[in-house]
């Protein structure tokens, strides 16, 4: 199933059944694409008034990096899902023998490294679009400041969502070394990103 390719009614009803997949990683990178374009919508409503000559060139170029993360977190919808099948199966393998134990614990290491690997993706992503979110909102056209705000809103939660999909999958790995890493690398991406989604969001609320 092409989840991104079927109607919002149809993954929406996936995602509230029992199916394991799309979860929470997948609603994630989907709620990131559309924060994603609705700085860009901001863009297009920027680009060729006379208002806004001075920056027409960066508004544009901004446009070309947000299509490019939103075909990105689109693809990570199903990514997320793709990874999630390895790590089920992993999951159910037999531990009754010494040698099926150290066989599920080598296949569950390989397995969650994919399983993380994704939403953190999901998270570096929204990282860079909270980033462009900022600048649409103090360059774009005053008429759709409003949607930049609620970009920055949609891409912290994205940020947020993706970010649990990380630490469930660390806190399950032996490698404690690799999963500190991880760790820190996506609490450092929330601690200074939930803070500009936020400053972004505000200076939209002052400016309504």
């Amino acid at each position: 199933m092409s989840f991104t390719k079927e109607s919002c009614e149809q993954f929406v009803e996936v995602l509230a059944s029992k199916a394991p997949v799309p979860g929470g990683g997948g609603a994630s990178a989907l709620v990131g694409a559309i924060g994603t374009a609705l700085g860009n919508m901001v863009g297009s409503l920027t680009v060729g008034k006379k208002k806004y000559a001075a920056v027409e060139a960066e508004i544009i170029e901004l446009k070309a990096k947000s299509d490019r993360l939103q075909s990105e977190l689109l693809a990570l919808v199903e990514k997320d899902a793709e990874v999630f099948e390895p790590l089920a199966k992993a999951y159910g393998m037999p531990r009754e023998t010494e040698a099926e134990k150290a066989e599920k614990a080598r296949v569950m290491e390989i397995v969650l490294k994919d399983a993380c690997e994704v939403p953190m993706q999901i998270m570096r992503k929204c990282c860079e679009a909270i980033d462009i979110a900022e600048q649409f909102a103090a360059k774009g056209s005053t008429l759709a400041i409003s949607d930049a705000g609620c970009a920055a809103a949609c891409l912290k939660a994205a940020l947020m969502g993706a970010s649990l999909n990380v630490f469930i999958n660390t806190k399950s790995m032996t490698n404690r070394e690799y999963a500190d890493s991880v760790n820190k690398e996506a609490e450092q991406m929330l601690k200074t990103y939930e803070a500009k989604a936020d400053e972004v969001f505000a200076s939209v609320r002052a400016r309504l």
